[in-house]
C-alpha cells in the first residue's frame, strides 16, 4: 500500500486500465469455469475433463456410498487454502470487496484472487451449494485494486477500478454486461458520474464480449419466451397473484438470510477448528447427496444447481410438494456451506430458491383456483429476481440480469411487481441485506444501494455534535453527557466520551483518553467513517482548520452514536 498517492490520472489513462480489467474478467470468468469443470468431473466421475455443463445433470458416480466423503475432501482442502494464506477468502466475497471500498481505500490483497479461485473451485466442484458470481467478483475486483496499487492512483480512483473489476467478472459470469454496470451502481461505486461509470462500463463490454468469445453467445438459461397474451389487461388475476408471491418471497429472503449467519455462529462454537468444522458440515451435505441420488436417481442439491433451475423452466419438475422439498433442502445446504466456512457465491442459490418456490406457487394457485390460469414458468422467474434482489438488496440488477439472462422481455412485469414487494417485506423484517449484514456483525457501518453517492456529499459538519466540555489538563473526569476535552495551554491533549470503550468516573487515569481523530468540517462523511475505523478511534474531534489541534479551533465532535443515528435517519428517508 503507498503511502503518498499521485494526483488523479485522466480519464483515458482510467478507460485503458479498464479495457484490461474486463480482459482479465472476461478470462477469468473463462478459466474459472474450466477450473470448476476439471474439480467436478475429477470428484464426482473420478476423471480428467474439461467438458461440464452446468445446466444439465451429473451422471451416475462410480463412488456409490462413497459419493457421501466427496464434499468432506473439498472441505478439508477449501478450509485449509483460506486459513492458510487468505481468510477473506471466505464466505460469499462480496461483503470483502464492499469492505474494501468503504473501509480499505479500495485495497484488495492479490493473494485473494488466488487463492478465492481456488477454494472456490473446489467448494462448487466437490458439491458445495454456492454460486460462481461471488468468487469472480472477487477476483476482478482484486484485479481492479491491484492495477491500481501498481498505477498509484489516489483511493476515489482506487475504488472506481475495484468496482469495474467486479462489474466485469459478473457481467462475464452470466453473460449480462448491463447487469454488471447496474450491480456495481446499486453496490459498489460511492459517486455516479461519467468519470466513474465510463470505466465500469468498459470494463463490463470487454468482459463480456471476451466471455461470449470463450463461452458462447447464448443466455445463462436458453428457454422459450414467455407469451405476452399472459399479461393483457383482460387476465389480470395472475398480476395480482404476484403480490402474495412476492410477500412469500421476502419471506424466504429473510430466512435465506438469517439462516446462513445463524448457521455461521453455531459452527464457530463448535471445538476442533475451521477443518473440523467445514469438514462436518460438508458430511452432512454428502449424505443429502447419496440419499438424494439413491431415491431420484439425480443429486438436485450439489454446486450451483443450475440443472434443476432448468427442470424448472423447461416444465419437467411439476410437483408442488417435491419443488418445496427441493427448496428446503437446498437453502439447508447453503447453509451447511457457507456456514462451515465454505467458500462461493450467493445469486446462485437464491435464483433455485425463487425458482422452485415460485413454480410451487403457481401449482398450488392453479388446483385452488383453476380458472386463472397460472404459468408456473412465468412464477419461477419472477421468483429468481425476487430472491436475488430482496436477498442481496441489489433489486434493479436482478431485475436487468433476469432479463439478460433469459434474453426474454417478457419477463420484466412479473419480475418488476414481485421483487418490489419481496424487497419491502425483507427490509420491514430485516433491514440489512446478506452483505451488509456481514460487516454490520463486523461493526462496519456501510451505506446502502445509491445511498452511497448521497452520503459522500455530506461532510462532518452536517452531523457534528457541539455538546462538549473543555476542562484543564489534569482535572478530574465526572460522569458527563457529552464528550470531555483536555486541553493544555489552550491545546487539546485528550479526549474522554461516554460512548468509547471506557466508563467515564472521577478516578480516570489522568493520562489515558479516548482515541480520537483530527477533522475538518468540510470532511465527506464517508471519509471520516473511514479514518475513524481505520485509526481504531471512537470519535473525532473537528476543528475549523483540519491541521489545528487548538481549543479554540473546536467546531464541535462525532462520535459513533452520531454516526449510527445519522445512517438511521438518512436511510428511512430512503
Amino acid at each position: 500500500m503507498t503511502s503518498t498517492p499521485q494526483r488523479p490520472v485522466n480519464l483515458l489513462v482510467m478507460c485503458l486500465l479498464s479495457l484490461a480489467i474486463g480482459t482479465i474478467g472476461g478470462l477469468g470468468a473463462w478459466l474459472f469455469r474450466l477450473l470448476i469443470g476439471v474439480l467436478h468431473n475429477l470428484f464426482f466421475l473420478g476423471e480428467w475433463s474439461l467438458s461440464y455443463d452446468a445446466n444439465a445433470h451429473t451422471a451416475a458416480n462410480p463412488w456409490g456410498a462413497g459419493i457421501i466423503l466427496v464434499p468432506v475432501i473439498g472441505a478439508l482442502m477449501v478450509a485449509w487454502l483460506v486459513k492458510t494464506f487468505a481468510p477473506e477468502a471466505k464466505g460469499h466475497g462480496v461483503p470483502e470487496v464492499i469492505d474494501a471500498i468503504h473501509y480499505k481505500r479500495g485495497i484488495i490483497r492479490p493473494i485473494v484472487a488466488v487463492i478465492k479461485s481456488l477454494a472456490s473451485a473446489i467448494c462448487i466442484g466437490s458439491g458445495g451449494s454456492v454460486g460462481r458470481e461471488g468468487p469472480i467478483i472477487q477476483i476482478g475486483s482484486a484485479f481492479g485494486a491491484t492495477l491500481g496499487e501498481i498505477i498509484n492512483v489516489p483511493a476515489r480512483q482506487q475504488v472506481t477500478l475495484v468496482a469495474a473489476g467486479a462489474a466485469a467478472g459478473i457481467a462475464a459470469t452470466f453473460n449480462a454486461p448491463l447487469g454488471g454496470v447496474v450491480f456495481a451502481i446499486e453496490l459498489l461505486l460511492i459517486s455516479i458520474n461519467v468519470r466513474t461509470l465510463l470505466p465500469v462500463a468498459l470494463a463490463t463490454i470487454t468482459a463480456t464480449y471476451i466471455g461470449r468469445a470463450l463461452l458462447g453467445v447464448y443466455p445463462a438459461f436458453n428457454i422459450e419466451p414467455l407469451q405476452v397474451n399472459q399479461f393483457e389487461l383482460n387476465s389480470p388475476g395472475m398480476l395480482l397473484l404476484l403480490i402474495p408471491f412476492g410477500v412469500v418471497m421476502g419471506l424466504a429472503s429473510v430466512a435465506f438470510i438469517k439462516g446462513i449467519y445463524w448457521t455461521e455462529d453455531q459452527f464457530e462454537k463448535m471445538p476442533g477448528g475451521d477443518l473440523v468444522r467445514h469438514a462436518s458440515g460438508m458430511l452432512v451435505a454428502g449424505i443429502l447427496f447419496y440419499i438424494m441420488w439413491r431415491s431420484t436417481g439425480r443429486y438436485y442439491l450439489e454446486g450451483i444447481g443450475y440443472a434443476s433451475i432448468m427442470d424448472v423452466l423447461t416444465r419437467e419438475l411439476t410437483n408442488p410438494a417435491f419443488l418445496l422439498l427441493l427448496c428446503v433442502l437446498k437453502l439447508f445446504v447453503t447453509f451447511l456451506t457457507l456456514g462451515s466456512g465454505g467458500s462461493g457465491g450467493v445469486f446462485s442459490p437464491a435464483l433455485f430458491m425463487g425458482a422452485t418456490l415460485g413454480s410451487a406457487f403457481a401449482h398450488f394457485a392453479n388446483q385452488m383456483l383453476p380458472g386463472v390460469e397460472i404459468d408456473p414458468v412465468t412464477f419461477a422467474l419472477a421468483g429468481m429476481a425476487a430472491g436475488v434482489g430482496a436477498s442481496t438488496g441489489a433489486m434493479i440488477t436482478a431485475a436487468v440480469m433476469l432479463q439478460e439472462m433469459t434474453d426474454d422481455n417478457n419477463v420484466m412485469m412479473p419480475i418488476i411487481v414481485t421483487t418490489i414487494v419481496a424487497c419491502t417485506v425483507r427490509k420491514l423484517l430485516c433491514p440489512a441485506s446478506i452483505y451488509t449484514l456481514k460487516l454490520l456483525r463486523r461493526g462496519r457501518i456501510v451505506p446502502e444501494g445509491l445511498q452511497a453517492a448521497l452520503d459522500d456529499a455530506r461532510h462532518v459538519e452536517d452531523v457534528m455534535e457541539k455538546n462538549y466540555q473543555i476542562v484543564a489538563e489534569h482535572a478530574a473526569i465526572g460522569p458527563y453527557a457529552g464528550v470531555t476535552i483536555q486541553a493544555h495551554e489552550g491545546q487539546v491533549v485528550r479526549v474522554f466520551h461516554p460512548f468509547g470503550t471506557g466508563e467515564i468516573q472521577s478516578s480516570a487515569s489522568p493520562d489515558k483518553g479516548e482515541t480520537f481523530v483530527r477533522l475538518g468540517p468540510k470532511t465527506p462523511l464517508v471519509e471520516a467513517m473511514r479514518e475513524m475505523q481505520q485509526a481504531e478511534a471512537s470519535c473525532a474531534v473537528v476543528f475549523s482548520h483540519a491541521d489545528s489541534d487548538r481549543v479554540d479551533d473546536i467546531a464541535g465532535v462525532i462520535t459513533w452514536r452520531e454516526l449510527g443515528v445519522y445512517l438511521t435517519r438518512w436511510s428511512e428517508l430512503l
